[in-house]
C-alpha cells in the first residue's frame, strides 16, 4: 500500500464522518467507485470505536509503521495501532448439531430466551433464562458476563461470573444436550503490532533490502483484511491464493480442499498474476503433499536438486521440471463440547486443505519469507474456516426461508378460530415442535346433522412429517363427497404401504358426530380420546386398530358411542402424554386425566388452559420434544342451550 493510498483512506473517512450514517453508503459508492479495497478499509474504520478513528486521523500512522525506531531499530508503531478488524462471530451449535454463525454487532451483545427482552442471540429452549448472558466489548477485547442463567454459564468447562474471551473459547450453559457457542475472533482485533509480533521482527537488512520485506508484510495485511470482507467464498479463496503466489514469487499455486475423509481435491488453480489455470491440467507433487500431511507442517524446498531423494525422484516433479515446491497444510482446532463438570480440551486438528506452490526456477527464502508463509497459513486456515461458516449460515437461511413458506402453507391448512356448531362447541391448540410438524386436526361439516372430527399424528417431526400430514388432509377430505370412512382409511393405508420408500406411518382418530349425540369413530393406532362426563375422565377406545402405513392387509372397523348432553370429548396427540420432564419422565395419561377430573363446570377454554399449565409445570422448562395438539369437543343437545 502506497502513501497515496493510505492518504486516500484518511480523506474518504474524514468526509464520511461528517455525514449522517444513513447517507454514508451512497457517499462511499461515489467516493470509492470500483475500488472495493478502499471501501472495505473505510467501512472497517467507520465500524471501529471513536478513539481508534480519532487516533487514525490525527497520526501519520503509515509513515510511523515504515520508519525504523531511532533506538531499538524496530519499526515504530503508534500506541493506538491501526486495527485490521476480524469479523468477531459466535458459532452456535444447536442440540441437533446444526451450526450457524452470528456476528457480534452490538455491545453489550445479549443472549437469552425470546426476542422480547432485546436479546441479539435468541436460543429457543425453555431451560435458558430470558436474561442469560452478555458479551461486552472492552478496550482490550471481549468479556462474557453471566446475567442470570439459572444453572450458570461455563467457559471451557469452568463456571464463570465474568471472564475475558479468547479465540475458540467454548461457552456452555450447564446442560449436556444443549446449545454450545464457540467464540471466534482470531486473536480478538488484529493490529499491525500483533501481526509483526506474530511473525517476529524483521531485521534491518530484511526491511531495507531489495527482497521487499515490508512489501510482503503489506501483502499479508491485505490478505488478513479479507476476513471481514463480504466477498463470495470463491473470491476470498482466490485472493488468498494470489497473495501466496505474490509472496513466494511462484509460477503457480493450488488450493486443495479436504473432504470429510481427508482426501484432497483441487478447488482453485492460479498462475502468476492471478491467471486461472484449468484444474485438469495441474498435477501437484503427491510426495510433497504426503510429507506435509504426515509432518503436519509446511514443506518448503528451495532447490529440488539438493532435496531428499524421495522428492527428487517423484514422477510429477521430474515430468514437470520443477525446481522449487511449497506445501502448506491448513488446520483448524476442533473441540469437544463440554458439560459443567468436564474440562474442555482440543479434540484434534481438522485438516481443511493445503496451499501448494511450485516453480521451475530455484529460489531462496529468507527467514522473514518463511515467517510470513507460516503466518499466511494461519490466516488462510481461518479464512477458509470462517468462509465455510458463512456459507453454512447462508444455506441455513435459505432452508429457513423455505421452512417459513412451508409453515405458512401448513398454518393456512390448519383450522383457525373454529366456530361452534348447533349441537357442539369446540376449542383447539396446535404447537409444532419445529417450524412445521406432523400433527394435523380438522373439524368440518358433512351435512346439516353430521360433522367430521379428526386428529392425526405422522411419525417423526419436521418437514417430512408435515408433507405427509398435508397429504392425509387432502385424502381425508374425500369424506365430504360421501366416501365411506372405513374404505377411505383402508385405501390410504394401502397407498402408504405400497410406497414404502416414504418410510412414514401415521396414527389417526376419525369421528363423525351426529346431532343426536351418536359418535361413529375409527381409531387407527392413535391414543384413545378421553370422555369427560360428570367430572370423570375415561377412555373412549379400549382396543385401537393398527396405525396406517404399517401393514398392507390391516383391517379397520368403525365403532359407535352415544354422547350425553354436556359430555366433553378430549382428543390429543402423544406430544401431550409423552412430554418429558428434566428427569426424562413422561407426563402420561394419568396426569392428563387428573388435570381434567372434577372440572365438569369449566368452559372449554378453561379446560384447555388447565391441561397446558399442567404439562408446563411437569416439564419445568425442558425443551418441547414433540408436536402438541389438543382438541376439545363438548356435545350439547340441539334442543337445549348449554353454556360452554
Amino acid at each position: 500500500m502506497t502513501r497515496e493510498q493510505w492518504q486516500k483512506i484518511r480523506d474518504v473517512l474524514a468526509q464520511a464522518l461528517e455525514l449522517w450514517p444513513k447517507d454514508r453508503d451512497a457517499f462511499l459508492g461515489r467516493a470509492c467507485g470500483g475500488d472495493q479495497a478502499l471501501r472495505r478499509e473505510v467501512e472497517a474504520l467507520l465500524s471501529a470505536d471513536e478513539k481508534a478513528r480519532t487516533n487514525f486521523l490525527d497520526s501519520d500512522a503509515f509513515a510511523m509503521a515504515l520508519e525504523p525506531g531511532a533506538e531499538s531499530g524496530e519499526p515504530a508503531l503508534p500506541m493506538s495501532d491501526i486495527a485490521v478488524t476480524y469479523g468477531t462471530t459466535l458459532e452456535v451449535i444447536s442440540p441437533d448439531r446444526s451450526r450457524r454463525s452470528v456476528e457480534i454487532t452490538e455491545s453489550p451483545f445479549l443472549i437469552g430466551r425470546g426476542g422480547g427482552n432485546g436479546n441479539h442471540l435468541q436460543l429457543l429452549d425453555q431451560r435458558i433464562s430470558r436474561h442469560s448472558a452478555a458479551i461486552i466489548r472492552e478496550a482490550d477485547g471481549y468479556c462474557l458476563e453471566d446475567r442470570g442463567q439459572r444453572h450458570g454459564i461455563f467457559v471451557n468447562g469452568k463456571k464463570i461470573e465474568r471472564i475475558a474471551l479468547h479465540h475458540e473459547d467454548v461457552i456452555t450453559f450447564g446442560f449436556d444436550d444443549f446449545y454450545t457457542i464457540i467464540f471466534r475472533c482470531s486473536g480478538d482485533d488484529v493490529s499491525l503490532r500483533d501481526l509483526l509480533s506474530r511473525i517476529g521482527t524483521p531485521s534491518r537488512d530484511e526491511s531495507s533490502s531489495g527482497s521487499g520485506g515490508l512489501q510482503k508484510l503489506n501483502v499479508l495485511l491485505q490478505a488478513t483484511s479479507l476476513l471481514h470482507s463480504q466477498l463470495p467464498l470463491e473470491s476470498v479463496l482466490g485472493s488468498m491464493l494470489d497473495h501466496a503466489i505474490a509472496i513466494t514469487n511462484a509460477d503457480r499455486g493450488l488450493l486443495l480442499e479436504a473432504d470429510g475423509c481427508g482426501s484432497l481435491r483441487v478447488r482453485l488453480a492460479r498462475g502468476s498474476g492471478g491467471v486461472p489455470i484449468p484444474q485438469v491440467s495441474v498435477a501437484p507433487s503427491q510426495t510433497a503433499l504426503r510429507q506435509a500431511l504426515e509432518r503436519k507442517s509446511s514443506v518448503i524446498t528451495e532447490d529440488l536438486s539438493r532435496a531428499e531423494a524421495a522428492l527428487q525422484m517423484a514422477q510429477s516433479i521430474v515430468a514437470q521440471s520443477l525446481r522449487a515446491i511449497i506445501a502448506i497444510p491448513l488446520y483448524i482446532n476442533t473441540r469437544h463440547t463440554a458439560s459443567s463438570e468436564s474440562v474442555l480440551r482440543p479434540e484434534h486438528e481438522q485438516l481443511l486443505g493445503v496451499i501448494y506452490l511450485d516453480s521451475r526456477r530455484p529460489t531462496a527464502f529468507s527467514k522473514l519469507d518463511r515467517q510470513i508463509l507460516d503466518a499466511l497459513s494461519v490466516e488462510a486456515a481461518s479464512i477458509l474456516d470462517n468462509a465455510r461458516l458463512v456459507e453454512r449460515e447462508r444455506q441455513r437461511q435459505r432452508l429457513e426461508q423455505e421452512l417459513n413458506i412451508a409453515r405458512s402453507i401448513q398454518q393456512a391448512l390448519i383450522p383457525q378460530g373454529l366456530r361452534d356448531f348447533p349441537y357442539f362447541a369446540v376449542s383447539s391448540v396446535h404447537t409444532p415442535c419445529h417450524a412445521v410438524g406432523g400433527d394435523y386436526f380438522d373439524v368440518f361439516p358433512l351435512d346439516e346433522g353430521r360433522t367430521a372430527i379428526l386428529v392425526a399424528d405422522v411419525a417423526g417431526k419436521g418437514l417430512g412429517a408435515a408433507l405427509l400430514a398435508t397429504m392425509l388432509q387432502g385424502a381425508l377430505s374425500g369424506i365430504t363427497i360421501g366416501t365411506d370412512p372405513v374404505r377411505l382409511i383402508q385405501h390410504i393405508n394401502r397407498f402408504l404401504c405400497e410406497h414404502a420408500q416414504v418410510e412414514r406411518y401415521a396414527t389417526m382418530f376419525l369421528g363423525i358426530l351426529h346431532a343426536n349425540g351418536e359418535l361413529v369413530h375409527i381409531c387407527a393406532g392413535h391414543p384413545s380420546p378421553l370422555i369427560l362426563r360428570r367430572g370423570q375422565a375415561t377412555e373412549l377406545v379400549a382396543n385401537p386398530d393398527f396405525p396406517i402405513g404399517l401393514m398392507p392387509k390391516a383391517e379397520f372397523a368403525a365403532t359407535t358411542t352415544r354422547l350425553e348432553d354436556g359430555d366433553t370429548l378430549v382428543l390429543f396427540t402423544d406430544g401431550v402424554t409423552e412430554a418429558e420432564s428434566l428427569e426424562q419422565e413422561l407426563f402420561g395419561e394419568a396426569r392428563l386425566r387428573d388435570s381434567l377430573t372434577g372440572r365438569e363446570d369449566a368452559s372449554l377454554e378453561q379446560l384447555q388452559k388447565a391441561v397446558l399449565q399442567s404439562v408446563e409445570r411437569f416439564t419445568r422448562g425442558a425443551s418441547q420434544s414433540d408436536d402438541i395438539t389438543l382438541l376439545l369437543v363438548r356435545y350439547r343437545a340441539a334442543c337445549r342451550e348449554i353454556r360452554c
